[in-house]
């Protein structure tokens, strides 16, 4: 294990090899960098980063076993100091906001120019956060938005399962009033047109996951 403080020391979080193996090649060219593990889930994840400490944790978001957002919450809850980047697929201001309240400090998409991420990493070695354009864009846009409430997403979440208002009231014991109230209310606030658009807004947002 090297112990020069210059060395960038990383572990790439990721369930899908290919997209580890470009990881790996990219660090390998960097003299300032070492990749130290690979974890292919958020439960490995915590492992690895338990053993290694490294310096940079590039983490995915959507993994079996346990997701890179509870692998982010799990590990800085150990090791308050850790420098976690997402790098994901998915921009949707709600999940960006979940990400750096669990403590991430960069949020990246994973088509960025490979310079680019290797800035970031630099960046938050050194202390700073970093976004990409495309996050700090989505959460501009919804900054001013009035948030759904946790009753709100339980009925959204299965609106887009395809159940209907006395289905959603049955599952969440509560009245088919309550469920128009609700309803009435996630429209309202997502500026939908109706159920269906709803339900697409809140995928897209990462309201909640399917």
């Amino acid at each position: 294990m090297t112990t020069d403080p210059r060395i960038i020391r990383i572990l790439t979080v990721d369930d899908h090899p290919t997209f580890r193996r470009g990881l790996a090649t990219l660090v390998a060219a960097e003299p300032d960098m070492i990749l130290v593990a690979e974890a292919s889930s958020g439960r490995e994840a915590v492992q690895q980063f338990r053993v290694h400490r490294p310096d940079i944790t590039l983490m995915d978001l959507q993994m079996p076993e346990m997701s890179g957002l509870d692998a982010i919450i799990t590990i800085r809850s150990e090791f308050p100091e850790a420098r976690i980047i997402v790098l994901t697929t998915y921009i949707g201001d709600v999940q960006i906001l979940r990400a750096l309240k669990a403590g991430a400090r960069a949020y990246l998409l994973k088509n960025l120019l490979h310079k680019e991420l290797l800035d970031a990493i630099r960046a938050v070695f050194t202390g700073r956060k970093t976004f990409s354009i495309e996050a700090s864009s989505e959460l501009a846009e919804h900054a001013t938005d009035e948030a759904l409430t946790a009753g709100e997403i339980s009925v959204l979440r299965l609106i887009a399962a395809g159940n209907a208002n006395k289905q959603i009231a049955d599952q969440l014991s509560i009245s088919e009033d309550t469920v128009k109230g609700r309803v009435k209310n996630i429209l309202s606030k997502l500026g939908a047109n109706d159920r269906a658009h709803a339900a697409t807004i809140g995928i897209k947002r990462g309201i909640f996951d399917l």
